[in-house]
């Protein structure tokens, strides 16, 4: 590996670090200053990756930021417009109830295989 493959991938690194930083510090501070709950800033991080993916400025941040982007749950709302719009192009009306499910099913499996293995290393204690 060469010092300018280093950079590239030290430049990347850097992008999604900032970006996803961004995200999330955004998300604490509507937390900190508003009424909202955290699962109503979920769900409105989510419609915003739909909106701004349906408009065509999601992609742009993606391709900039990478896992940065991607991996949020802005990034969830983008996979799932995306999607819908891939198979309302292919299957008409129907690809509306069934393109943004079918574009996430990896994602959606992953956490649920995943967080079942949690629950199996580690025994759950009420809080105190």
């Amino acid at each position: 590996m060469n010092w300018s493959e280093i950079g590239s991938m030290l430049w990347m690194y850097a992008k999604a670090f900032v970006v996803g930083g961004l995200f999330c510090a955004v998300g604490e501070v509507i937390i900190l200053k508003t009424k909202l709950t955290p699962a109503r800033v979920l769900v409105c991080y989510i419609t915003a990756g739909v909106i701004l993916s349906a408009v065509g400025v999601y992609g742009a941040v993606a391709a900039f930021a990478g896992a940065g982007a991607t991996v949020p749950l802005t990034g969830f709302g983008h996979t799932l417009a995306q999607g819908t719009i891939r198979a309302v192009q292919e299957n008409g009306l129907l690809g509306a109830f069934t393109g943004g499910i079918s574009a996430a099913a990896g994602g959606i499996s992953a956490a649920i295989f995943f967080g079942f293995l949690a629950a199996l290393c580690f025994k759950p204690r009420p809080k105190e």
